[in-house]
């Protein structure tokens, strides 16, 4: 019995110890234990939820992490963070750290970009210059403004297209009273029967003693102008 105890406790312990052995390995290699590693520091007004421990990356890869955040300031907060020794080389003095996310709603991480002057490395110890990270904050309230205005402009629309749909409103009577249709109808007959009572007196005026002979005069300078325009085309065709 006393034997079976002693078995269980001794596999405890070193199923115990072999966990402790991971998670300093663990630990070690995410906090570049292992590795020869340099510092650099950043001053932002606004981190953006920024923490200690989360990732630093350059170029799209891992090369260290934040290792310490402080207020130095009201307006000013200082990161610090741990980079590979290895990667320094290609971190030039121009280089910018800015502050982005896993994804949209992921943890926060310090991007590194590469510089585009500089030939010199940035040193240990070193400041690198940064750019302040989106205030995610304004950004949903200014779509919560846009959403707001897109609903509202929405509902105007619907309001309008229901009172034409329910025949309020001049355009709604207009096409969907018949009164109104009625009205048109008969404002266009009345026009039609007015142009053909003009046409009528007209006709009937040429008839009238006293403006035949007006009228006759203008028929024959019409037919005057034709005989003038038949002959100048005969002509025109002779020398052609």
């Amino acid at each position: 019995m006393e034997t079976i105890k002693k078995i269980k406790l001794g596999a405890f312990v070193l199923v115990t110890l072999v966990l402790t052995i991971i998670a300093v390995f663990l630990i070690g290699r995410k906090k570049k234990l292992f590795s020869n590693t340099f510092y650099v520091s950043a001053y932002y007004k606004n981190i953006g939820g920024l923490q200690v421990g989360n990732n630093v990356r350059f170029s799209g890869i891992f090369v260290g992490i934040v290792e310490k955040i402080e207020l130095v300031t009201d307006s000013t907060v200082r990161v610090d963070m741990q980079i590979e020794e290895g990667v320094r080389k290609f971190i030039k003095k121009d280089a910018l750290a800015s502050i982005g996310s896993e994804g949209l709603m992921g943890d926060k991480l310090v991007i590194i970009s590469p510089g585009k002057n500089s030939l010199q490395p940035i040193e240990s110890g070193g400041k690198i210059a940064t750019s302040e990270p989106m205030d995610m904050d304004k950004v949903i309230n200014q779509l919560g403004n846009i959403t707001a205005s897109a609903t509202a402009i929405t509902t105007d629309l619907a309001k309008i297209t229901n009172h034409i749909n329910t025949g309020k409103g001049s355009l709604g009577r207009l096409i969907y009273d018949n009164q109104i249709a009625n009205n048109l109808e008969g404002t266009a007959k009345n026009v039609e029967k007015g142009t053909k009572g003009f046409a009528e007196n007209m006709n009937a005026l040429k008839s009238n003693f006293l403006f035949r002979g007006y009228y006759k005069k203008q028929e024959k300078e019409a037919e005057k102008r034709k005989e003038e325009k038949a002959d100048s085309i005969k002509k025109a065709k002779k020398k052609s």
